[in-house]
């Protein structure tokens, strides 16, 4: 069995702090934003956010984001089950792009720091 080891995502030195403490913890259900190379923005919901992100920027995550890579990750909001996060996921999709990050502020606990890739 593969050990692994627990670390953070690869991000710039400079920010490894701050990193640190914005994932939410493993098993926590949340709606995240990621802005692409292209200048999107894609939206997706994980129970595990750090796995998902870094499965994002080493192409093993959806297929949009293997053609357009994460340049970073704008934010994340947590929900207390799947169906909670899968409904603010089609909401988040709705909604026009101005709009989407004051969506993640608002329902987030706490400041959300943007993690670069």
């Amino acid at each position: 069995m593969r050990s692994r080891t627990p670390g953070l995502p690869k991000t710039p030195d400079a920010a490894q702090a701050i990193v640190a403490s914005a994932w939410p913890p493993p098993g926590q259900w949340c709606l995240y934003l990621i802005e692409c190379s292209n200048g999107a923005w894609y939206a997706g919901i994980t129970n595990h956010l750090q796995r998902r992100y870094d499965a994002h920027a080493a192409g093993r995550g959806a297929r949009y984001t293997r053609a357009n890579p994460p340049r970073r990750l704008l934010g994340w909001c947590p929900y207390p089950d799947r169906a909670s996060a899968s409904r603010a996921e089609a909401a988040i999709k709705r909604l026009p792009r101005e709009r989407k990050l004051a969506y993640l502020r608002r329902s987030s606990p706490r400041p959300i720091p943007a993690i670069e890739a």
